[in-house]
């Protein structure tokens, strides 16, 4: 949902306004993730070429799972970015957390969805048309653990 001071744009974070938030420093970033996670009930991780091992989307995943929150991962190395180019599949980010006791991994208990399309416009649809159950799966997964 848009917010009032516009900082999104169709549900989109608009990247200014996250090179303004990144220059308030950690502390800056960590309250921005917070603010963004409270109230939601799942935590949807985009899973491109750089995104495992990144700090602040490990920060992100392990915030929400610790708070309750459904977690849920789509890889979106099949969509264009903003040069019109697809990038490779990156490694899956959940693969660096274990549970309790060390010998589970996240990626064990926490779905990753990868459409199985190569065509941009035929991902796009598969993500659109799949988003909401796939978030409601999720929701229900981290209910049941």
């Amino acid at each position: 949902m848009p917010s009032s001071n516009g900082d999104r744009r169709d549900g989109i974070i608009k990247r200014s306004h996250w090179e303004a938030v990144k220059k308030g420093g950690d502390a800056a970033i960590q309250k921005w993730i917070d603010g963004q996670l409270d109230g939601k009930s799942c935590a949807v991780v985009l899973i491109g070429a750089n995104t495992a091992g990144r700090k602040w989307i490990k920060y992100e995943i392990e915030a929400a799972w610790n708070s309750g929150k459904g977690v849920v991962g789509i890889y979106i190395h099949g969509l264009k970015d903003l040069d019109a180019e697809q990038c490779s599949q990156g490694p899956n980010p959940f693969d660096d957390f274990t549970m309790k006791g060390g010998s589970e991994k996240l990626a064990s208990i926490v779905k990753a969805y990868n459409p199985p399309y190569t065509d941009s416009k035929q991902v796009y649809g598969y993500i659109k048309d799949n988003l909401a159950n796939w978030v409601e799966t999720a929701i229900s997964i981290r209910d049941n653990y």
